[in-house]
């Protein structure tokens, strides 16, 4: 029989700061990112994928997401879930922003290796808690 990978130990307090810099991460992006149009090239970037004309409400709908998924983590309901929805979403944006607006990412290899880093800490951090 198979056993399923040990989940590290960590504080009560190391889990919280971890869960907390990651909502803030989502925070950031969503509300001085795209909600207050703080940096405009994450606009641009939703006009390149979905059309100019939409493009500044999309962009404060998908900030209101955003902030939607860090108050999710500070809360910490549901963290296997929780990261997966994250997983799914930053998938999703890397790709699209990949395919569809290459030239406006600061660096596209960058981005994807940045986000991979926070996947690892939203999954150490979801299952640590869920395990808890």
């Amino acid at each position: 029989m198979i056993a399923p990978p040990a989940v590290p130990h960590f504080t009560m307090s190391a889990l919280h700061t971890l869960g907390f810099l990651i909502g803030a991460v989502w925070v950031f992006h969503g509300l001085y990112g795209k909600i207050l149009d703080r940096i405009p090239r994450h606009r641009l970037i939703v006009a390149r994928i979905l059309g100019e004309r939409h493009a500044g409400r999309l962009t404060k709908v998908i900030g209101v997401g955003e902030v939607l998924l860090g108050l999710w983590v500070f809360a910490g309901v549901a963290p296997v879930v929780c990261a997966a929805v994250q997983t799914l979403g930053l998938v999703a944006m890397n790709t699209l922003e990949i395919w569809r607006a290459r030239d406006l990412l600061i660096s596209a290899w960058g981005m994807v290796a940045l986000n991979l880093g926070l996947i690892i800490l939203i999954w150490t951090w979801a299952l640590s808690v869920a395990h808890g």
